[in-house]
């Protein structure tokens, strides 16, 4: 099965959602025999997110209306991610644009599923845990490298506007989905499975979604 998956690398929700996507699909081929070949598509919370280097923190104070309101947010994020085996420290990440990122994950994807979801935990880690800036030309191809990719043409997507058009594509195909909960899951470009769910309810859905494709596929 098809599965693509609207998410951003700067939101904690949409880690921690397509970490337990990707082994709820595991479960599910061992279940089935069924391969389920998974993409992530940009869908920027913030597309004019500026990479000022501010610290997360007294960014999302701004957003949310107070450091006690960001305070919590955060326990929430780390509480959910802790559940998943995740790691969450944002004492020194710092906001960034998504856009070169998904630019990178884009080209990424033309390599294969496996390394654009390798270089997304990538990201994601070095965002929500390493306090580096995925908004900085050397910190993605530097992470492009670790996640097994070419690292000069990785730099030579980033030098240019390469994969540009195809974000863009991507955000806007987000946006006519109405997108309000982060990651959304898009199966056989039919079912949708919206905001973060349970390891065990991926599976559930899956399991549901694949019943209902075998039987269109026998009638």
């Amino acid at each position: 099965m098809q599965v693509s998956v609207f998410c951003d690398v700067t939101d904690a929700w949409s880690y921690i959602g397509v970490t337990r996507l990707n082994r709820a699909a595991a479960t599910f081929t061992l279940i089935t025999g069924e391969p389920v070949i998974s993409s992530l598509r940009a869908s920027q919370l913030s597309p004019d997110e500026p990479n000022d280097g501010q610290p997360l923190m007294d960014a999302l104070a701004d957003e949310l209306g107070g450091r006690d309101r960001a305070e919590k947010h955060v326990e929430q994020v780390v509480a959910a991610a802790k559940i998943t085996g995740l790691d969450i420290d944002v004492t020194d990440a710092v906001r960034a644009n998504s856009f070169d990122a998904w630019r990178l994950l884009s080209w990424a994807l033309e390599q294969g599923p496996g390394p654009q979801q390798d270089l997304a935990q990538q990201l994601w880690r070095a965002h929500f845990l390493e306090g580096a800036d995925v908004g900085d030309p050397l910190v993605l191809a530097s992470r492009a490298a670790l996640a097994g990719l070419d690292l000069e043409a990785a730099d030579a997507v980033l030098e240019g506007d390469d994969y540009a058009d195809a974000v863009r594509t991507q955000d806007e195909t987000a946006r006519s989905l109405g997108i309000k909960q982060h990651p959304l899951v898009v199966v056989e470009s039919r079912w949708t499975l919206a905001g973060l769910q349970s390891q065990d309810d991926y599976v559930r859905g899956l399991q549901q979604m694949y019943a209902q494709w075998r039987d269109e596929l026998g009638s």
